[in-house]
C-alpha cells in the first residue's frame, strides 16, 4: 500500500530528518513507527499526505506517485487516508457527533448517509452516549475518540495515528488500543506512530525504530529490538533526547519550512464563491484550502471572528461546488 523508495529529506542549515528510508507497508497491515523525538516520525507522516517534499526519492500510495499528485488533486488523495494528529483539531463549538457529521458534509454526502455513518462510527468508538456533549465535556480519551471516529468518516484505506495514547491514562490508552485493534481487524490499514513503550509491548506487532533519520529496527516485537547483534534501546534514546537542546533548533527549522510551503499553496477558497467580507476573513486568517478549513479549531474560530452562520456558509458553498 505505502513505498518509500530510498527517499531523503533535508531541511535548513543541512538537518537530515530522512536519510535514503526505504520502507514498505502492505495493505491491512498494523504497524508502530517509533523513535525518539528528532527522529524524522513526523517528516515521515507529512511526506505522506503531501505536506512536504522529499528532497530526492519516490513515494507511492497504491499506485500513485505522491511526489507528482497535481495540486488540485491532494484533497481528494487526502480523503483516502484518515488521520489523527497530536493536536486532534477538533472544533469545539460543535458536538462530538457535529464533529464526525462536519468530515461527511464537506464531501457532500446525502444526509440520509451522514447520519447512518456517523451513528456506526460513534458506536464503533464506544461513544454514543456522549455524542452531545461538546469536546470541553469530554475526557482526554474521549477527544481521542471522536478524532479517530472523524478520521474513519470517509472510509480511509489507511488509519494513520499520531500519538495516540498521549497524556492518557493507562486505562483509557488500552480502549484506543482496543479500537485502533477493531478498526485493523475491519480491514483498514492502521499505521501508528508513538512514544508509548507500553501499547507497542501489548500489541506484538510490527515495530519500525527510526533514529537520525535512519531505520535502525524493523522487527515484530516489543519496543526493544535486536539489530545486527546490537541490543537498541529505544526508550533510553528518548529520555537522553530530551535532554538535548538541539532538537529544539530543528523544530524551529521544520516550522519555517512549513510555513514556507503553506505560502506556495493555491488558494481554493475563491472559487466558493462566499461573500466578499468571509472570503477576506478567511484569507487573512490564512485559511485558503479545503483541508485547512476540515482542520478549523474553536481558538482559529475565536481569533478569525468567524460566526456560527458562516460555519454554515462555507460548508453550504463547499457542498454546492461538489455538486458542480
Amino acid at each position: 500500500m505505502i513505498d518509500f523508495k530510498n527517499v531523503t529529506k533535508i531541511y535548513s542549515e543541512n538537518i537530515v530528518a530522512l536519510d535514503s528510508i526505504n520502507l514498505a507497508i502492505q495493505a491491512k497491515e498494523f504497524a508502530f513507527i517509533v523513535g525518539p523525538s528528532g527522529a524524522g516520525k513526523s517528516t515521515l507522516l507529512k511526506l505522506l499526505i503531501r505536506q512536504d517534499f522529499p528532497n530526492q526519492g519516490e513515494i507511492y500510495f497504491e499506485d500513485i506517485d505522491v511526489v507528482n499528485i497535481p495540486k488540485k488533486l491532494i484533497s481528494i488523495y487526502r480523503q483516502q487516508m484518515g488521520v489523527t494528529f497530536q493536536d486532534l483539531k477538533l472544533i469545539e463549538c460543535r458536538t462530538a457527533r457535529e464533529n464526525v457529521e462536519f468530515a461527511l458534509e464537506i464531501t457532500n454526502k446525502p444526509r440520509n448517509e451522514i447520519h447512518d455513518t456517523t451513528q456506526y462510527l460513534l458506536e464503533l468508538v464506544n461513544l454514543k452516549d456522549r455524542e452531545d456533549l461538546l469536546p470541553k465535556q469530554l475526557s482526554g480519551g474521549e477527544k481521542q475518540k471522536v478524532a479517530i471516529a472523524r478520521a474513519l468518516a470517509n472510509d480511509p484505506k489507511i488509519l494513520i495515528a499520531d500519538e495516540p495514547t498521549g497524556n492518557l491514562d493507562p486505562y483509557s490508552a488500552l480502549e484506543i488500543l482496543d479500537i485502533l485493534k477493531t478498526v485493523n481487524s475491519l480491514g483498514t490499514t492502521v499505521l501508528a506512530i508513538t512514544h508509548d513503550h507500553d501499547i507497542v509491548n501489548k500489541m506484538k506487532k510490527r515495530v519500525i525504530a527510526l533514529e537520525k533519520g535512519k531505520i535502525v529496527s524493523d522487527e515484530i516485537g516489543g519496543y526493544k529490538y535486536i539489530k545486527g547483534g546490537e541490543k537498541i534501546d529505544i526508550e533510553k534514546e528518548v529520555k537522553e533526547q530530551k535532554e538535548k537542546t538541539d532538537n529544539k533548533e530543528e523544530k524551529k527549522t521544520e516550522k519555517k519550512g512549513i510555513k514556507k510551503k503553506k505560502k506556495e499553496e493555491k488558494n481554493e477558497i475563491s472559487i466558493l464563491k462566499l461573500s466578499k467580507s468571509l472570503e477576506k476573513k478567511l484569507l487573512d486568517n490564512k485559511f485558503d484550502t479545503f483541508d485547512k478549513l476540515l482542520d478549523i479549531t474553536e481558538e482559529d474560530i475565536e481569533k478569525a471572528k468567524i460566526t456560527q452562520k458562516q460555519l454554515e456558509e462555507i460548508t453550504k458553498a463547499i457542498a454546492k461546488l461538489k455538486e458542480k
